[in-house]
């Protein structure tokens, strides 16, 4: 590890938030030498990670997910946590670009010494996460920062994701009660650990309540996704903060539940091993797409399955042969 490298490990720790930002830019290269430096970097701080409560935010558009982590996220720097928000940004499979207007949606939140806002594109990386995002989540921790909040683009089942990089996934659900209940997918549904009824208030508190009653009648038909721990549904409103602390409440109990039989451990060695064969196969695309006969290859196997010519399987098998041979083997 560089002098460079061990410096800015140790003034992340120390909390520094420029520092940790800079090192989330360094995450998210795609440059060769940043990588390398970005491997050293979470090795060295590594063991100061593991120390928060991770928690996946997802809903479909409109649910209020900004709002919610807003008001949310002000509620738990109140109570003396320091909160981190890792926003994933939808992309444009065009051009490539994203919004990333996150801070300008959480404007107070963003203001707040003791949060830290990372909006990052979601690229086409499926799953409603970004690449690099369980990478931004240990340098957050090695930061400090003790509560950690993954907002995902929208919902679906690619969306998923973000379940199997934290300890609780929370769904938000706008007051639509069994209307909405048509749109949601049941693997989202079975995914989440708590559904939050959303915007309830006003002349909407009536619905709000209707709605948490139809989605608990819907949970009793499915599995739970925890032996012995049902999910929870409850009724937040952003805007009066209202629901917020029992929100944070079944948070808490839920993943003290999951800690005092060591469920909680067993499950994060589980979500890195699959870490481990995500990168795997990531990595295995890079090489192939990298090397130029590789990639040359490749396309003319895409084009060979696109017109129906040869099945997939063995076009894949194909490609790794010749990614047996060596890089440029392929020729």
């Amino acid at each position: 590890m560089t002098d460079r490298t061990q410096a800015l490990a140790q003034a992340i720790i120390k909390g520094d938030r420029r520092a940790l930002a800079r090192a989330i830019t360094q995450v998210e290269s795609t440059r060769a030498q940043d990588q390398a430096a970005s491997e050293a970097l979470l090795s060295a701080l590594l063991p100061h990670t593991g120390k928060s409560i991770r928690i996946g935010i997802s809903g479909a558009p409109g649910a209020g997910k900004s709002t919610f982590i807003e008001s949310f996220g002000k509620y738990l720097t109140g109570e003396g946590h320091r909160v981190a928000v890792l926003a994933v940004d939808p992309s444009s499979r065009r051009s490539g670009g994203s919004i990333l207007g996150d801070k300008t949606r959480m404007e107070q939140l963003s203001r707040d010494p003791n949060a830290f806002i990372r909006p990052s594109p979601a690229g086409t990386t499926l799953g409603g996460v970004a690449r690099r995002t369980r990478e931004t989540l240990l340098l957050t921790e090695a930061a400090g920062f003790d509560v950690v909040l993954v907002e995902t683009v929208g919902v679906g089942q690619s969306e998923t994701a973000v379940a199997d990089m934290t300890d609780l996934f929370l769904l938000l659900l706008s007051p639509g009660g069994g209307d909405d209940l048509q749109g949601i997918k049941r693997g989202v549904m079975e995914l989440a650990d708590i559904l939050l009824v959303t915007k309830a208030d006003g002349d909407l508190v009536a619905a709000a309540r209707r709605a948490a009653a139809d989605y608990r009648l819907a949970l009793r038909l499915m599995r739970p996704k925890h032996k012995g721990l049902n999910a929870h549904v409850l009724t937040v409103s952003a805007l009066e903060g209202a629901g917020i602390a029992e929100c944070w409440a079944a948070i808490t109990a839920f993943r003290d539940a999951l800690a005092a039989d060591d469920r909680l451990n067993r499950q994060r060695a589980e979500q890195a091993r699959n870490w481990f064969w995500n990168e795997v196969q990531s990595t295995l695309t890079e090489r192939i797409l990298s090397d130029p006969a590789l990639g040359a290859r490749a396309n003319v196997l895409e084009g060979e399955v696109a017109a129906g010519a040869v099945l997939p399987q063995k076009a894949a098998r194909t490609l790794l042969s010749f990614l047996e041979g060596g890089p440029g083997k392929g020729a």
